[in-house]
């Protein structure tokens, strides 16, 4: 079975950085079309200089509005006629005093982290089924949507309770898709993400000198994920290589979740 995407089109968002940026990069190195989606037009302008392919197109806007999901995915059967894979890579983390955490700002993670991955899902999810109407196979996937989660969903971090309740909610919700449209072919999966060299991730290191050795004294492979790596597993996910796979929680963290005590940071 090939774990092929050449010729697929995939909507990623969170795209103009980090996880996101090295998952639309990848997919276009292995031959799909790829939209990079991200609120930020200024970073997508940046990173995609010199971008003259016609596999490439971007769309900034704010996907926590419904009427900017609808003309996400307009742009992108605009640019490509259709779409077979989304990846819901457009996360947050912020952190807090649990006690004294705002619900305004579990709120904000709820919408950002778990509705719009939601809503999305919901668009694109009816996209791909109205392609098939034209599709006589009726053994092959009509599409792959991958969510992000994190290794904070399975563990109790009072400072993250946000991030931490709005990750867990993304796994209930990739598994809750997975068996809504198994039936119409289409899988949902998750990757569980542990410690990745994010832009956050990057900041926390900078306020705190040990956070680092932390991290790698408290992992089994002694180091900290590129966000690179995250970009192979999320094509397995999206090729048909992984074509009975669904409702999965994929977890790459470098052992983490193994041996991890409940004080060491998660990202």
């Amino acid at each position: 079975m090939s774990f092929s995407i050449e010729g697929k089109t995939a909507v990623v968002t969170g795209a103009a950085n980090g996880v996101g940026l090295s998952i639309a990069r990848h997919f276009v190195e292995r031959g799909a079309n790829v939209m990079f989606a991200d609120m930020d037009e200024a970073r997508l302008e940046a990173e995609l200089d010199g971008a003259d392919a016609p596999n490439v197109a971007y769309f900034a806007g704010d996907l926590r509005e419904k009427l900017t999901i609808a003309n996400l995915l307009s742009a992108t059967i605009d640019a490509f006629e259709r779409v077979d894979i989304l990846v819901n890579a457009n996360r947050q983390m912020l952190a807090g005093d649990p006690l004294q955490a705002a619900e305004d700002r579990v709120a904000h993670l709820l919408e950002q982290n778990l509705m719009t991955s939601l809503r999305l899902t919901q668009s694109f999810a009816k996209r791909m089924i109205a392609q098939a109407e034209d599709e006589d196979d009726d053994g092959a996937t009509l599409g792959s949507i991958i969510n992000m989660s994190s290794i904070a969903a399975r563990r109790t971090q009072p400072e993250l309770l946000g991030y931490s309740v709005a990750s867990a909610a993304v796994e209930q919700l990739t598994r809750s898709m997975a068996v809504a449209l198994a039936p119409r072919r289409i899988r949902v999966n998750a990757i569980a993400l542990g410690s990745v060299m994010s832009a956050s991730l990057q900041n926390a290191m900078k306020e705190n000198e040990d956070y680092r050795e932390t991290i790698i004294e408290n992992t089994p492979l002694s180091r900290i994920a590129a966000p690179s790596e995250l970009a192979d597993v999320a094509q397995f996910l999206a090729s048909d290589g992984s074509g009975f796979v669904t409702g999965q929680i994929m977890t790459v963290d470098g052992g983490r979740t193994l041996v991890d005590p409940v004080d060491v940071p998660a990202h």
